[in-house]
């Protein structure tokens, strides 16, 4: 979007998500946007990294040395995690797409302890942590209130179906 609000009725400012869909197929849908080997290129840059479940450890811990159980005791699977490069910030992001009553619904509790698992997990790299739930409209029901109000309380992200490009700091 333009500023004053003229024009930018073509930009993306928002990865649109549904049912069992990746960020790469989201992000390599998008104009200037190119995906190749876990890498995000814009307009020929290269802007980010992906490290999904064990591509975390296999893929970025691993080569550098670091031994995830000298840290942590479990080892942690994200559905997504995209390292922006130019802030050096993971954000480990969790897709939660719900149409009735289940175990995802005492999983959105569990965000602070894994939030700061990451955080030590990552730490030896300097790489700080944006745990983020991506939820569909189910978790829009009053019923969630208090435990949405729980994630935003210990320093937890959550939207609803879509995720901010200006949050992740992606170009647009």
């Amino acid at each position: 979007m333009i500023k004053g609000g003229k024009g930018g009725g073509k930009t993306i400012t928002g990865l649109r998500f549904e049912s069992r869909v990746t960020l790469e197929k989201v992000l390599s849908a998008i104009p200037n946007y190119k995906v190749s080997n876990d890498k995000v290129y814009f307009k020929g840059r290269i802007v980010a990294e992906f490290y999904p479940k064990n591509k975390l450890y296999k893929n970025l811990l691993e080569p550098k040395g670091i031994d995830y159980s000298k840290i942590i005791s479990k080892r942690l699977l994200p559905d997504e995690a995209i390292l922006i490069l130019k802030d050096n910030t993971m954000f480990i992001i969790e897709i939660k797409f719900q149409e009735v009553a289940g175990s995802v619904d005492e999983k959105l509790q569990t965000c602070d302890l894994k939030n700061r698992e990451y955080k030590k997990l990552l730490a030896p790299l300097n790489i700080s942590v944006r745990y983020t739930y991506v939820l569909s409209d189910w978790f829009k029901n009053p019923s969630y209130k208090d435990v949405l109000d729980y994630v935003k309380s210990v320093g937890c992200y959550y939207f609803f179906n879509e995720l901010p490009m200006e949050f992740l700091g992606l170009p647009v």
